[in-house]
């Protein structure tokens, strides 16, 4: 029996995907990135601060790395206050020794909570990004738009006017978006976006209010995604760094200009007997001579800058805000 015809009519069909949130292209296809000094792999060390309240609700889900036991969770509650507390600290003393030039995912909720905190960060002069309220506050499919667009207009409004930067980078607590996240962040300012982690580079993303990028940071070599989630050793953790370096920048002598991602939690890496994995890993990177280390929204500077000058658009190519993509057959509809 042949398949009903209806089931390939779709509006948004189109070639490589079904949506029109992004133009699909192959990563190999695209134009070759060149960052500052002919450097070929952008080391981004993106430091996640969290706040996880001691009265979790879990809605609609538990997030990953939240209190697991019952009310009140002081054992979980307490360990990630120690990140804050203690592990933080070794985490800026290890880049200052390793010339690493991070930027800090923060919940605003946090920030309230540990004013001197931020002070440290802001006298360093590092990038902030926006990671949502707190870690109990989600953004999830269904939910009320209302009541999201409030939720993301404090969150922003608090670190902004806290930080006195203007903060145009949002990672959503535990990754999570509903239907309207994007258009959302658009009309709230923001520039990029980290959630989505299908990619190795940064593309343009599509919302109804316009144009947003999605900064893919990677979850596979996240500390808490090798360590918990996986259940991996240390070393294993520092083994798998390592080779994405080898293999990234062997894949940039060929293909251009890549980023080598790397999200960490102070309440993991922060512990003792995990610090020194952590400065094992920068140790190695940075002494790569091709390695460049900064801040994502100064790689997502040259990013663009690559993108715009070095490349000629022609007949086969459209221009998405300085980004050049090779158009195949056709595009996905909006």
């Amino acid at each position: 029996m042949s398949l009903n015809k209806k089931f390939l009519e779709y509006p948004r069909r189109g070639y490589g995907m079904d949506h029109g949130r992004y133009e699909w292209s192959m990563l190999i296809d695209r134009p070759k990135v060149a960052w500052p000094s002919g450097k070929k792999l952008a080391l981004w060390v993106n430091v996640c601060l969290q706040f996880f309240p001691v009265n979790q609700k879990g809605k609609p889900f538990l997030p990953s790395g939240g209190l697991s036991m019952p009310y009140p969770d002081l054992r979980h509650f307490t360990l990630r206050e120690y990140g804050n507390r203690v592990g933080i600290y070794r985490f800026l003393k290890a880049f200052d020794k390793y010339s690493i030039r991070p930027s800090f995912a923060i919940n605003s909720r946090l920030v309230q909570r540990y004013p001197y905190l931020l002070d440290v960060l802001k006298e360093r002069g590092d990038e902030i990004i926006c990671h949502g309220f707190h870690m109990d506050a989600l953004h999830y499919g269904g939910q009320d738009i209302h009541e999201e667009r409030d939720l993301i207009k404090r969150s922003l409004g608090i670190l902004r006017e806290l930080s006195g930067q203007d903060v145009n980078g949002w990672i959503s607590p535990d990754r999570s978006e509903s239907e309207n996240t994007p258009e959302l962040l658009v009309e709230n300012e923001v520039k990029y976006f980290c959630d989505w982690v299908n990619d190795d580079m940064p593309y343009l993303f599509s919302t109804a209010n316009g144009d947003i990028v999605a900064m893919p940071l990677s979850q596979e070599l996240e500390d808490k995604f090798i360590l918990m989630n996986n259940h991996h050793s240390e070393d294993s953790y520092v083994d798998q760094i390592c080779d994405a370096c080898d293999f990234l920048l062997a894949e940039s002598e060929d293909q251009g200009g890549r980023i080598l991602s790397l999200n960490i939690h102070p309440w993991m890496l922060g512990q003792p007997h995990r610090i020194g994995k952590l400065e094992q890993v920068l140790e190695y990177v940075t002494s790569q001579p091709a390695v460049w280390s900064a801040p994502a929204n100064e790689i997502l500077s040259y990013f663009k800058e690559s993108n715009s000058q070095s490349h000629e658009l022609g007949d086969s190519k459209e221009s998405y805000g300085g980004y050049a993509y090779p158009i195949k057959v056709g595009k996905g509809s909006p």
